[in-house]
């Protein structure tokens, strides 16, 4: 059965390093088989389809793998398919249609995140920015935006993160990528 899932690359054509160009992603996509192959932005996101019936971790491996024998450096990566994007985006606890996509972010991680690892953080410190925790994401709501986000960075620190690849996308970002994932 074909499986359609996006591709998170994390930490990729930023500031001029370690460049990855998106026609070179596809084409790395479909050499290991996959069909179906698009790109958003330069920003490391990838739609493909595949019926090997590989887990999400076997394809993650493999794509790092690929882009490491091609690029010659390690990228993390999260692969994702595609109704778990849309339960992402259905479970969001803030009001995504009434925030613009810089202001709610997607932070994705390879694992669960248990609420433990957050619990040394003072939200009311932050505040108006908040998150919320779900399914190997955490919903961030940052007012204005993540660039200038105390919260951002809080929820970020290696001590929270320790042992998990961590990649955030906007919320615009997030539901173009479930509509990509649809489009199949």
């Amino acid at each position: 059965m074909t499986k359609t899932y996006a591709a998170l690359l994390r930490g990729i054509n930023v500031s001029g390093r370690r460049k990855v160009p998106m026609a070179e992603l596809r084409e790395l996509l479909e050499g290991l088989g996959h069909g179906g192959v698009r790109t958003y932005l330069q920003s490391g996101n990838a739609v493909f389809t595949t019926d090997s019936g590989a887990s999400e971790g076997a394809l993650t491996t493999e794509l790092e793998d690929a882009i490491e024998s091609r690029f010659g450096f390690r990228v993390d990566c999260i692969v994702r398919d595609g109704d778990y994007l849309a339960a992402v985006a259905e479970a969001c606890p803030f009001p995504a249609a009434e925030l613009e996509g810089k202001q709610l972010h997607a932070v994705y991680y390879s694992g669960p995140a248990e609420p433990e690892r957050f619990a040394a953080i003072d939200r009311e410190a932050y505040a108006p920015e908040d998150f919320a925790l779900g399914d190997r994401v955490l919903y961030l709501h940052t007012p204005g935006g993540l660039g200038t986000s105390k919260l951002g960075e809080a929820v970020s620190r290696p001590s929270v993160v320790k042992g998990l690849v961590v990649t955030a996308r906007n919320w615009n970002t997030v539901v173009k990528l479930v509509e990509m994932t649809r489009e199949d």
